[in-house]
């Protein structure tokens, strides 16, 4: 006789701890918030300083496929992030700082030593008077899709939203589990059959077993090896990174069989959930843990700098045997949700001053030099103690303990 384990209405929390947050930067479904809007009209009602602009700020520009908010913000304003301020200079013709659509036409118009940005072209009052009014065509947008440009490129942060994941190290301990492969096989791939175990501990169940049965999940992430991210100060551990290293199916949940020993004895048998193996980062192997795969939710992200001031340090770059990070890379801080960091939070990156001796002086006493701006990242994801950022933009290249301040 053999008994199938049923489903269970919800997921332990020691699963649950493994859950990342998958997010996709397609459809930017968000109004502008009440800070952005507040900022928006204080700075519609004067425009901005000619000194805020970029130095080669365009009179005009045209909006094209394959732009981002971040990339047009650069355009026109020394710091990106603050392009509420940028949307805000005509909030009459852009409502919204979110939806900006491919073939809009931007205008900025610098009359008066004040900046102000318009979608039309603002009329010259240059030449005789005229009782002609010039009626100029406007275009209207109207679209049966979201076409409106994203905020950041979604090629640099998608891959690391279905990766990344900090999980807490005793319930990864815990975690279900590949346990045996065909043939004796020690190393899987794509199209592979394996089979897993539920949540345990020395033997013992702690959670509910993998079950195929209705409304229970089929589709599951890979992980291994939870790393230990350590305070590069206090030499803290932080929280565990586990690497990702790929996708599995449920082909049929676990059970327990009775069957007859060898005395006689009736006895139980555990039998494995099956999976196959659908997507592999890396060769996955036995003791690689899973976790289910979360469902897909559309994030906008809008740049934007801390509204009080945060400091802190890269605690590690993102990939296997990578020593230092460049531009549209990712990194690991050691500030999280509870130190008031959020998505879409812009920090300027600082390079390490030198320490060394000064030579002018009889003493050779130590000196500092200043620490340096480097470059910007934007956290993208955060856990309690820690945040995922990606750098954005880079002077030399980011190593472990190089410290983050506020942008401004």
């Amino acid at each position: 006789m053999q008994t199938i384990f049923g489903r269970f209405s919800q997921i332990s929390i020691a699963t649950a701890a493994l859950l990342g947050v998958t997010a996709g930067l397609h459809a930017q479904n968000f109004p502008i918030t009440p800070a952005q809007k507040a900022t928006a009209n204080q700075v519609a009602q004067a425009g901005v300083p000619l000194s805020e602009l970029a130095p080669n700020a365009p009179d005009n520009y045209t909006v094209k496929r394959g732009d981002t908010l971040w990339a047009i913000s650069g355009i026109f304003l020394k710091s990106p992030w603050r392009w509420p301020e940028l949307w805000g200079m005509n909030l009459q013709d852009i409502s919204n700082p979110h939806r900006i659509y491919p073939g809009q036409q931007l205008y900025l118009d610098k009359t008066g030593g004040r900046a102000v940005l318009r979608t039309q072209q603002a009329s010259s009052s240059e030449g005789p008077p005229s009782d002609t009014i010039r009626v100029s065509p406007r275009t209207r947008y109207e679209t049966l899709a979201d076409t409106s440009i994203p905020a950041l490129s979604p090629n640099a942060i998608e891959p690391f939203l279905a990766e990344a994941i900090i999980v807490d190290g005793a319930a990864f301990a815990r975690a279900p589990r590949i346990v045996a492969a065909q043939e004796g096989r020690v190393l899987l791939s794509r199209g592979d059959r394996a089979y897993a175990r539920g949540e345990y501990v020395g033997g013992v169940p702690t959670g509910k077993p993998l079950s195929d049965a209705k409304g229970q999940p089929l589709d599951y992430r890979v992980y291994r090896d939870a790393t230990a991210l350590k305070d590069p100060t206090t030499n803290e551990i932080l929280g565990y990174e586990a690497q990702y290293i790929g996708k599995a199916e449920l082909m049929r949940g676990e059970s327990v069989a009775q069957v007859t020993g060898k005395d006689g004895k009736a006895q139980t048998e555990i039998v494995p959930a099956t999976i196959d193996i659908t997507a592999t980062k890396e060769e996955m192997r036995i003791g690689d843990r899973l976790a289910p795969e979360p469902p897909r939710e559309l994030v906008g992200y809008v740049p934007h700098a801390p509204a009080t001031p945060i400091t802190g340090q890269i605690v590690s770059i993102y990939g296997n045997a990578v020593a230092s990070a460049s531009e549209n890379q990712v990194v690991v801080i050691n500030r999280g949700a509870r130190d008031g960091l959020e998505r879409g939070h812009v920090m300027a990156i600082l390079k390490d001053g030198e320490r060394l001796a000064d030579k002018t002086d009889s003493a050779r006493p130590q000196i500092k030099l200043p620490n340096e701006r480097n470059g910007l990242m934007m956290v993208f994801r955060t856990f309690d103690r820690l945040s995922y950022a990606l750098v954005l933009q880079i002077t030399d290249g980011v190593k472990v303990g190089d410290r983050f301040s506020n942008p401004n």
